[in-house]
């Protein structure tokens, strides 16, 4: 082994290093603009068009455009409130003991250590982004909720359903995620809650789960099923005096709903079939528009197609946001990392298999083939973008063979085990094989993702935007919405829901980029590009 102290200690004068600074931001510039209750900005966005010439040349022809948005950004985050469907699940359960933990700064032991509680993998609460140089040279990097004020997760009030009826003590004994010092810890605060009784049709769950079905809402009337969810989210708002509220899908998959004209393709059509109890309107669905008509943003976190036109059509109506599909915590998550570095070097990707087994509850429900059919779909398209970026290495319609392998285990519990192996071509068509053992539990890194959503999704329901016309001039009443589909989240999500024309990107650098760049023009900040040519070309 060889001392490189000495050789560290010649290289001392470089400059390196960067500091995170916790304080808001403040930004001091003619474009930004800060009120008692606002945050105004003048925003310059510069997008490049590029026209492909027809013909064997194949030229592009490039253009830049120019536009002044407008930005105003409500301070104050409001008090929130969380509900989730799937509230007694591993993902829900471990959501409300890590809030209860960190509210009462709930220590406890393992026979490694003790440990503190925390919001690790939460973007907004364990993340930094670059700001810039401070006098020295040194990046500054500052907490994402530095930038904007933001809810913070302790304050969040919790509820929700679930058609199981155990309370939330129980539910997370039976989940095994956590240790068992902090659940007998958590226990008091837990046991006293139980979910709201869930909106249920056999049609759409596994059979398997048939027996955990104790806590349904007595009607198989969809439009009292969905009344009953309205009046639910309106008492939890009132009972807790919110001012705003997130509804969240973390429940199994559902099966597919088929989507017909005349039944589920209108706005209008949908309410109809509610109100008639199609055979073909989900749960899920029933969530979505309880949520919708009650004026609350809704994450769905599972790979069914809840968003059906009519729901999509809806939201629009009513100028409520939406977010999905399907929560990408783990593998996937990886596997867009992996396959841009990979593709992005200029290294042909061949094949791509993967393997999970665990033994959860979620995991459970999938070994019914019908409800499999959602998930391997929404983790099968996670590279489509990617490898379309590019054409110099696969041709139209060529992609990698991926194989998606998912087993249930039930001694794993909610401990994840997933191997994926890439076995891709390089230089002179030489072989590169790369193998990826991955452990991890489930919930704990699908839990951070329900915060952010919720927390993100408050606050992009506070953004007004307007666009100035060719003179630099705007009307106060043009100021609008954000769009409905908030693809800025895509982050978080295997198929992002996008506004019309919008690409779907999967790539997670992009996505990350994203979420900071929308941050930073918030607040009248250029994107970061890591170009620095401040220091390489120097005035």
């Amino acid at each position: 082994m060889t001392d490189n102290t000495e050789i560290r200690a010649k290289s001392s004068e470089r400059v390196s290093g960067a500091v995170t600074a916790r304080g808001n931001v403040i930004v001091n510039c003619t474009n930004v603009q800060y009120t008692d209750n606002e945050i105004q900005t003048r925003y310059r966005y510069e997008r490049v068009t590029a026209h492909v010439d027809q013909g064997d040349c194949e030229n592009v022809q490039v253009s830049t455009i120019q536009r002044f948005y407008r930005f105003k950004t409500k301070k104050q985050a409001r008090k929130l409130g969380l509900m989730q469907v799937g509230w007694g699940g591993n993902n829900g359960t471990t959501v409300t003991a890590a809030v209860f933990a960190n509210r009462h700064n709930l220590n406890w032991c393992t026979r490694e250590a003790t440990h503190m509680p925390n919001y690790n993998g939460s973007l907004t609460q364990a993340a930094t982004l670059r700001l810039g140089f401070d006098e020295t040279g040194q990046d500054v990097f500052v907490p994402f909720s530095s930038l904007i004020p933001m809810v913070a997760p302790n304050d969040i009030v919790l509820g929700g359903w679930d058609i199981s009826g155990c309370n939330l003590a129980d539910a997370t004994d039976r989940a095994q995620v956590l240790e068992p010092d902090l659940r007998r810890q958590l226990r008091p605060f837990m046991e006293r809650i139980t979910p709201l009784p869930g909106a249920f049709d056999r049609n759409f769950i596994a059979k398997n789960q048939l027996p955990r079905t104790t806590n349904i809402i007595p009607s198989e009337q969809k439009q009292v099923q969905l009344d009953t969810l309205r009046e639910n989210i309106r008492q939890f708002k009132s009972q807790h005096n919110l001012e705003f509220v997130v509804v969240v899908w973390t429940a199994n998959s559902e099966k597919y709903a088929v989507e017909s004209k005349g039944v589920n393709d209108t706005a209008d059509n949908l309410l109809s079939s509610i109100s008639s109890s199609h055979v073909e309107v989900s749960p899920s669905t029933l969530y979505a528009v309880a949520a919708i008509l009650e004026g609350c943003p809704y994450i769905n976190g599972s790979p069914q197609n809840t968003f059906v036109p009519g729901v999509l059509e809806l939201a629009r109506r009513e100028k409520v946001m939406i977010c999905g599909d399907d929560f990408k915590s783990g593998q996937t998550k990886m596997k867009s990392v992996l396959a841009d570095y990979l593709i992005g070097c200029g290294i042909k990707i061949k094949t791509m298999v993967t393997y999970n087994h665990l033994g959860n509850n979620d995991m459970y429900q999938l070994t019914d083939e019908v409800m499999w059919k959602p998930k391997s779909a929404s983790k099968s398209r996670i590279i489509e973008d990617i490898v379309d970026a590019n054409g110099l290495l696969y041709r139209h319609g060529e992609a990698p063979d991926h194989v998606v392998v998912v087993k249930y285990v039930p001694f794993l519990n909610d401990s994840k085990r997933d191997v994926s192996e890439y076995t891709s071509e390089t230089f002179m068509n030489c072989h590169y094989t790369t193998i990826m053992h991955n452990t991890c539990l489930d919930s704990a890194l699908c839990s951070p993702l329900i915060l952010d959503l919720a927390i993100f999704a408050e606050l992009f329901s506070r953004v007004e935007y307007c666009v100035e016309d060719c003179n630099g001039n705007f009307k106060p009443e043009d100021y609008t919405s954000m769009d409905v589909a908030l693809s800025v989240l895509a982050f978080y999500m295997k198929i992002p829901r996008t506004p019309p024309n919008e690409p779907i990107v999967n790539a997670l650098g992009r996505q990350k980029s994203c979420i900071e760049n929308m941050l930073r023009a918030l607040v009248g900040l250029p994107p970061e590009n890591h170009l620095l040519l401040e220091r390489k070309c120097p005035e």
